[in-house]
């Protein structure tokens, strides 16, 4: 990727493009659909074989996690997926994009799979193709089986190649019936957020091993993709999923455009680089010259790392405002989480932003321009690779009223300005195959526990109850017309 998009945050003005009053239909053959994460939904902690992850044990530390949650029941999806299945059937989405969770598949992350993780999911999918329901299956969202951290986790080169073989495992017992894989989702967070703010697991606080972890990841990445494609049949799709940051300066002043392209080296081009041109950025290796040499990237490794993509996942929530540093709160305020630890290293004089407008429940600003940018940059840097949203959503302060209902209608708003930004990238040239809204079900938010609900589908935790929202039947009527009404009415 080039640097960062040279231009000022936009006021709350210009956050979305005025509704148009046609429909905007979408090319033919568009895949709808939704996602989710294992340790999110999928509970059931340690049956079946299933032995702990980094985020069993991190969410099990005191102070980690907002009112000590954890993933140990989450949705209960592992018992209930035939109801959740059935509830996506019913809101007619055309793809289903969930993750395996490495340690109930390959519980110490080496040797055979366990036979009843396989058959769970085995099962899933048969029920998904039963609905006419494509499965997508990332295998990796961030549930590190714990003794491979406790062997120095995605820091260790090694850990690269135990993913490799776990890949080897999934694609050999699912791939007659999944044609669609992503290896990891959002390896940002897996290396900057686990090991240098220490916001996520395993809640590490060391720059360099965050630098050495992204490029395992990279690594990763590629072995992975190459042990799949050695057990797939020839029509299969492999791919990344990156939440790519779209990084604005707050002025056009040197100093803080400079202070994007530090931001844009580190949370795009540290991954897009590698997996893409074949090379990281001379100057994100500039950048953090102090901290590493880099000599953990070995002779051949960026040679490998450099193979085709089916498509490119691409994760948006919100627009990345940056200057440079003001000396206070430096990075506080970037969207992530706090600590006293950045998980920018190397850039240190950088100061983060909220950028202008309504927020989300999650405090991030809604701004679908910062989507419709991010994919004509991708569009322009990679012409010839197809994109997919991968993630897309927002929380809210959901409720159950007393009729039994639960309206949205902020959700909706914010799903109808993001889909217009698609659209519009799409009538100026952008090759976008597809829309996954984040999530189907409200669930265990990582490092905001259950206080936060992403979901299309309301759920009462302590019964496990699900309750679609009114978002949930405005999405479905967008999905079985391939097309965006003019206005976010949520009355479908």
């Amino acid at each position: 990727m080039t640097t960062a998009t040279r231009r000022s945050a936009p006021g709350p003005e210009t956050a979305a493009s005025p509704a148009s009053a046609e429909p905007r239909v979408f090319p033919p053959g568009f895949t709808w659909g939704t996602a989710t994460a294992a340790y999110q939904i999928e509970g059931a902690a340690a049956l079946d074989g299933r032995t702990p992850s980094i985020w069993d044990t991190y969410a099990r530390t005191p102070g980690k996690v907002r009112n000590g949650d954890t993933g140990d029941v989450a949705t209960d999806h592992y018992h209930r997926w035939r109801e959740d299945v059935a509830i996506m059937a019913d809101m007619g989405v055309g793809a289903y994009r969930f993750s395996l969770s490495w340690p109930r598949v390959q519980p110490t992350g080496r040797g055979p799979a366990v036979q009843k993780g396989l058959d769970f999911y085995r099962q899933l999918v048969d029920e998904l193709l039963e609905k006419g329901i494509k499965p997508v299956a990332t295998l990796y969202h961030w549930d590190l089986p714990q003794e491979l951290e406790d062997a120095g986790g995605w820091p260790e080169r090694a850990t690269a190649e135990r993913f490799a073989e776990y890949a080897e495992l999934a694609a050999r017992a699912l791939g007659d019936r999944v044609k669609t894989w992503t290896t990891l989702n959002e390896p940002w967070c897996s290396a900057f957020l686990g090991y240098a703010s220490g916001v996520h697991a395993p809640g590490r606080t060391d720059p360099v091993a965050a630098l050495r972890a992204a490029h395992h990841l990279n690594l990763a990445h590629q072995w992975g993709a190459e042990a799949l494609r050695g057990e797939l049949s020839p029509d299969a799709q492999v791919s990344i999923t990156l939440n790519v940051h779209h990084v604005r300066p707050l002025t056009e002043s040197p100093e803080d455009v400079d202070a994007a392209r530090r931001i844009d080296a580190l949370a795009n081009r540290v991954f897009t680089g590698p997996l893409l041109k074949g090379a990281y950025p001379a100057d994100l290796l500039r950048d953090t010259e102090r901290l590493t040499d880099w000599s953990f990237v070995r002779d051949g490794d960026l040679a490998r790392t450099r193979r085709p993509l089916d498509f490119l996942g691409v994760n948006y929530y919100t627009p990345t405002l940056v200057s440079a540093s003001t000396g206070e709160g430096a990075h506080t305020s970037d969207g992530h989480g706090n600590s006293a630890h950045s998980p920018w290293p190397g850039a240190d004089n950088v100061s983060f932003h909220r950028p202008p407008g309504s927020t989300t429940a999650m405090g991030w600003a809604v701004d679908p321009s910062g989507l419709h940018d991010l994919l004509i940059r991708l569009g322009d840097d990679f012409p010839g690779l197809p994109l997919m949203i991968t993630e897309n959503g927002a929380a809210f302060d959901d409720y159950v009223d007393p009729a039994g209902e639960v309206r949205d209608p902020d959700r909706i708003a914010y799903l109808h300005g993001h889909l217009d930004a698609v659209h519009r990238a799409i009538e100026a040239g952008v090759d976008v195959r597809g829309y996954f809204l984040w999530s189907l079900l409200d669930n265990f938010e990582w490092g905001y526990g259950y206080s936060k609900r992403f979901g299309a589908v309301y759920v009462d935790y302590p019964t496990g109850k699900r309750i679609p929202k009114a978002s949930a039947g405005w999405y479905a009527g967008v999905a079985r017309a391939n097309a965006l009404p003019g206005t976010a009415d949520p009355v479908s």
